[in-house]
């Protein structure tokens, strides 16, 4: 028999969006002015809940015809993650803008601290506001700083900072990411031994929460597995592959590899394929590149915890959004949580 799916209906936009049914009618209607970042957080919330005329809502959706340039500084041009993400955020910033606002989107490859800061002020002062990636570090703080003075809000990206003057971070909650590489090696791997874990950085806050909760709970459900110091491999696959080689050369007992940066884990991926078969070693990291999916399909990665890009993207941009309403006082260093995703190779 076939299931008949439940209207949606007017109070549970509401509900779901944390506004009026009276707000939410006139948005469907454009019977009275609504504030537009209000009227796209109900037009969210309908999107959310499959409600049918989120495309009606959206064409009537009120626009006060200010144009925005909206930076955003991520890492890593080459990486398929970052190529990802910086297209939905293009696509992010026409959803909510069409065509009034612009994405400027950089890239830095060079990691070091007062490069980065650099790049932040260059970039953040040609446009209205901006988003980055970048580790946390006097130097990135300090120019957060700057360009909050200068009335440009910044906005973290995956993985926060310290400057107090942020919009907050946009990220999945790396603590339960964390913990949940640690359920994937504790459950998938076989007696005792020791386990090795990647950073890209020990600046980035996000991978040294995950590496903590990783560790912690290790400690906690299974005392049979030692965990290894934290190998850095500042996100380059060749030298994730050396430290992989090394590792595999160093402990025949090696039982999982936990790598809480994700951009050299293409690295890890060939150390094992040369080194490592037959060794039953689990691999668990983060985002689904192209080559991450082949190292599900094949066995080598035995779990991926994905950033969900398209709902990080649109909160970035509303939060951005938000942030430039005029008369309105950005609110600071508030945290924005999205629910990640796992995949396996059953589900790739």
């Amino acid at each position: 028999m076939r299931k008949i799916k439940a209207k949606i209906t007017i109070p549970a936009i509401a509900q779901a969006a944390g506004v009026s049914t009276a707000t939410v009618d006139r948005v469907l209607n454009s019977r009275l002015p609504v504030r537009e970042a209000t009227a796209l957080r109900v037009i969210e919330a309908a999107e959310r809940l499959g409600y049918h005329a989120v495309h009606v809502m959206r064409q009537r959706l009120p626009t006060s015809g200010s144009s925005y340039r909206l930076g955003f500084c991520l890492q890593k041009r080459a990486s398929p993650f970052y190529q990802a993400l910086a297209q939905a955020l293009r696509n992010a910033v026409e959803r909510h803008c069409g065509g009034r606002s612009t994405a400027i989107i950089e890239f830095v490859d060079d990691l070091e601290p007062l490069a980065i800061g650099e790049k932040l002020l260059e970039l953040g002062r040609r446009c209205d506001a901006l988003g980055v990636v970048a580790l946390d570090h006097p130097h990135v703080n300090a120019a957060v700083a700057q360009l909050h003075a200068e009335h440009h809000p910044v906005l973290a990206l995956l993985t926060d900072l310290s400057a107090p003057q942020r919009l907050g971070c946009v990220s999945i909650d790396n603590r339960q990411r964390g913990r949940t590489a640690a359920w994937a090696v504790r459950r998938l791997s076989r007696g005792e031994g020791v386990v090795g874990v990647f950073v890209g950085s020990h600046r980035y806050q996000g991978q040294e929460i995950s590496e903590m909760a990783f560790r912690s709970a290790l400690r906690e459900q299974a005392p049979h597995l030692s965990v290894l110091d934290a190998q850095v491999n500042l996100e380059d696959e060749q030298m994730a592959y050396e430290a992989t080689l090394g590792l595999l050369q160093r402990n025949p007992e090696l039982l999982g590899l936990y790598d809480a940066a994700g951009g050299g884990a293409v690295g890890i991926v060939r150390a094992l394929r040369e080194e490592g078969q037959g060794r039953g070693i689990v691999l668990v990291c983060h985002e689904l590149t192209p080559a991450h999916r082949l190292g599900l399909l094949d066995g080598t990665i035995d779990l991926v915890i994905q950033t969900p890009l398209a709902a990080l993207c649109d909160t970035a941009v509303r939060v951005l959004l938000q942030a430039l309403e005029p008369g309105q006082e950005p609110v600071l260093g508030r945290p924005h949580i999205l629910p990640f995703e796992i995949y396996t190779s059953e589900n790739v």
